[in-house]
């Protein structure tokens, strides 16, 4: 398959202000977005864009502004939507993602206990022996594409055991994970209309409901998300209002899903631009955890966030309006010298590694953060053991998502000690 054509970025140093597209996904298809979000940063950190195929916004692109809004969670709603995309008013799915408290508490709680310290425990043997038999299968010294071999296949397997879904039906759960996030108004016109998008939801619901209906009362433990919800008085019934459940299954499906098969497919990107990186890791595996959460910071999974007005406020001298939508960039956050050192630079040992935006920041933050650096440790403890290089074998594919930032297909070589 050959790679799609490089748009040429626009020189955003000489539009006006009031020009800047920052609704355009193909800046992360192309990886063109850097000089962007820089001059956002410097210029106007609160940006109002009037017009965009999702309505206009306003856009936050500076760390402390991020962390600042995120903790405002009265005057900067997490409802009715966490995308840019406003939700069709007969399809609005409710998720604790996009609630706030105390809602968001209590279905969030349901749920928590599935990536507590002794499920995770308990998690790594598993996911260490799937990891070793993947790296063990892939081809020596041929291309072949890491994406599905590797970061696909594994997160794959990983959301079948969270949701104890039946095994030979695993692949619906990342089919359904890229139908969900892949709306024709923030993928440049070439995701899917509305209709497909419903049928792909009504096709998980059925199925998910059905899963219900056999776990209810059948004295297994509450291990698995789905008897969780069963098991918590607060979700209990959940099944009962299919556009809460539907919208935290699909909650629970992409966010066990894209964060981490992104990085997993970044890392190797990264550790061949930074070639320097490969060595010290090399030289000294115990860096590999703090350089989990670099490439978590580097790649940054999900670019934004967004948040709606409750109020007219004021916001670092702008007015911003009730029912305005409120952008939070993740990536460009993540990329402020104002709060982090050398923030273009990957660096695998730097100070604070952790004290990035990927996993977002109070209430919201990602509740399956630990889970995906374990996912990610593992990976790179067995692909560092078992092979002398991992390289690029052609250029990265990315994905055209303005929601979602990945790759759809990423050439690798390796070879073996």
């Amino acid at each position: 398959m050959d790679a799609p054509a490089v748009k040429a970025a626009p020189d955003y140093s000489a539009l006006p202000l009031s020009e800047l597209d920052i609704s355009d996904p193909r800046m992360f298809q192309f990886d063109y977005w850097h000089g962007l979000f820089a001059r956002l940063r410097e210029e106007s950190p609160v940006h109002f864009q009037s017009d965009s195929p999702a309505g206009p916004f306003w856009s936050v692109s500076r760390y402390e502004d991020i962390v600042a809004i995120e903790c405002d969670t009265e005057t900067f709603s997490s409802e009715p939507a966490i995308s840019i995309i406003d939700p069709e008013p007969d399809m609005i799915l409710k998720m604790f993602i996009a609630m706030d408290p105390p809602q968001h508490d209590d279905q969030r709680r349901a749920v928590h206990h599935v990536v507590a310290p002794r499920n995770l425990k308990e998690f790594e043997a598993l996911i260490r022996r799937r990891t070793v038999e993947v790296l063990d299968a892939l081809p020596e010294n041929e291309p072949f594409d890491w994406v599905t071999l590797v970061s696909r296949d594994l997160t794959t397997k990983m959301l079948a055991t969270l949701f104890d879904y039946p095994w030979d039906e695993r692949n619906n759960l990342t089919e359904w994970s890229d139908m969900f996030t892949n709306d024709e108004r923030i993928t440049a016109g070439e995701g899917l209309k509305r209709e497909v998008i419903i049928e792909h939801i009504t096709a998980c619901l059925q199925r998910f409901t059905e899963l219900w209906h056999e776990r209810k009362g059948d004295g297994g433990e509450a291990f698995d998300l789905i008897r969780m919800l069963q098991a918590d008085p607060n979700t209990a019934n959940m099944v009962d209002d299919p556009l809460t459940y539907m919208g935290n299954i699909m909650l629970l499906i992409v966010g066990g899903n894209d964060t981490t098969r992104n990085s997993m497919s970044g890392g190797v990107v990264f550790l061949n631009q930074f070639p320097q990186e490969m060595e010290k890791v090399r030289a000294n595996p115990d860096l590999i955890p703090s350089m989990v959460s670099e490439i978590i910071r580097y790649q940054t999974p999900l670019p934004h966030m967004r948040r709606t007005a409750t109020r007219d406020t004021e916001f670092r001298g702008q007015r911003i309006r009730q029912n305005d939508k409120v952008l939070l960039w993740y990536v460009s956050g993540n990329y402020d010298a104002a709060a982090i050192e050398r923030p273009n630079d990957f660096w695998i040992d730097r100070p604070n590694v952790r004290g990035h935006l990927s996993f977002g920041a109070g209430i919201h933050r990602c509740m399956g953060n630990r889970l995906a650096e374990m996912q990610l440790r593992i990976l790179w403890e067995e692909a560092l053991r078992r092979f002398k290089t991992i390289e690029l074998a052609g250029e990265a594919e990315r994905t055209c998502n303005l929601f979602i930032r990945g790759f759809t297909r990423l050439p690798v070589r390796v070879t073996r000690f």
